[in-house]
């Protein structure tokens, strides 16, 4: 398999320089400063193709080319953003790029309610606290209809944490949950989260999975021909939120979206530590299952906590994730991709604890250099090893 890292470009207080040393080979990035909804110019893609391959590693996978707000709410204007699209996974085509993960969860991406939870052994761990969430939603937000979500035991919870928070506290779950995430372009605040969250008042899963089936219909003819496979990410945590529907949060949903747009271009991204939140899900049969069409994994595990919708990023090799049982069903998956001339499956750690240095240098939450570096060490062993038991 080809390991590589998440880069966030030339503004990534993690140099290309210092992945090279972490025996990543292929990096995941994206243009993130080209707004969403606009087209990425073949220069642009070709210079930052260029920057990557100078220090020696390979522009593996894009993560991610954002789709815009309007497709997922299926408005008029959307045709446009679509057209935008095609163009950008024609001109990735262009410069040899050929992986594009993406997301098609409305409003937010990845949500977290803490980006910095000192775990036992002192690391700092991203985690989604489901009292602290309804606080929000319920008390800060005051998201109209928010109440019936909840049961009365989870609301006067959820009121006792807001009045154990002070000012500081409050303003820091608020930028947590909303002021955006890395790589993201959106920033709201409170005012213009209510109204993005107010774009999707009239649609529910339903009219959210035809969107989606719209949006592939029209792009995954043009990446077949171009050469693209397209590997959805799953919606994180894998539940509705906010009163927003998700579509891509369980095995049925990634079997809906295959058959959406039947093509060898339209694929997964297996995210271990999305999918693993949910109780049932088996990741290793889900990972056997759907082999052929995952383009792309991102490898990392969470924990359930008392409360299961709760719940903490865990050590690579911990948490609730079985890796070596996945692990293995992707060596499977690589050996037959080998023997059929098929291309390689990349990975990349995902989500690794702030550990050592990492507490004093100023990376993303989610991103440190020595926490991935960790557990990139540790998911390449446990490959080593399958592949020699296996032999």
């Amino acid at each position: 398999m080809e390991y590589t890292w998440r880069w966030f470009g030339p503004g990534d207080p993690i140099t290309l320089n210092e992945i090279r040393q972490t025996g990543a080979t292929g990096i995941v990035t994206a243009l993130h400063e080209i707004p969403n909804g606009t087209a990425w110019p073949v220069d642009a893609i070709a210079g930052r193709k260029a920057e990557i391959e100078a220090a020696g590693l390979t522009w593996s996978v894009v993560e991610s080319v954002p789709v815009h707000e309007a497709i997922k709410q299926g408005t008029p204007e959307r045709e446009r953003y679509i057209a935008a699209y095609r163009e950008t996974l024609r001109n990735l085509a262009a410069c040899g790029i050929d992986i594009v993960c993406y997301n098609f969860m409305p409003v937010l991406d990845w949500t977290r309610t803490d980006l910095a939870w000192r775990l036992p052994d002192g690391g700092l761990a991203l985690r989604f606290d489901q009292t602290a969430f309804a606080a929000f939603d319920l008390y800060l937000l005051q998201r109209p209809g928010a109440e019936a979500e909840y049961s009365e035991a989870e609301r006067t919870e959820a009121r006792r944490y807001l009045e154990s928070l002070d000012a500081a506290g409050r303003e820091a779950l608020i930028d947590t949950i909303i002021a955006g995430l890395p790589g993201a372009e959106e920033h709201y605040t409170l005012a213009r989260f209510q109204e993005a969250l107010d774009g999707y008042a009239d649609i529910d899963a339903e009219r959210l999975r035809e969107n989606l089936g719209h949006f592939l219909r029209a792009i995954v003819p043009v990446a077949e021909e171009a050469g693209v496979r397209l590997a959805i990410h799953p919606d994180d945590p894998p539940r509705p939120l906010f009163g927003l529907p998700r579509v891509v949060s369980t095995p049925d949903d990634a079997q809906w979206l295959l058959d959406a747009a039947p093509s060898e271009a339209n694929g997964l991204t297996l995210c271990t530590g999305s999918y693993g939140v949910r109780e049932d899900i088996d990741l290793a049969a889900m990972a056997r299952r759907f082999g052929p069409r995952i383009y792309f994994a991102h490898l990392r595990s969470t924990r359930r906590e008392a409360d299961p919708l709760t719940f903490h990023e865990a050590h690579h090799l911990g948490g609730d994730v079985d890796m070596v049982a996945v692990i293995a069903a992707l060596v499977a998956e690589e050996r037959r991709r080998e023997r059929e001339g098929g291309p390689r499956l990349p990975l990349r750690p995902d989500h690794g604890h702030h550990i050592l240095d990492d507490q004093r240098r100023d990376t993303r939450p989610g991103y440190p250099l020595y926490g991935r570096l960790k557990g990139l060490a540790e998911l390449r062993g446990v490959e080593l090893a399958v592949r020699r038991l296996l032999s």
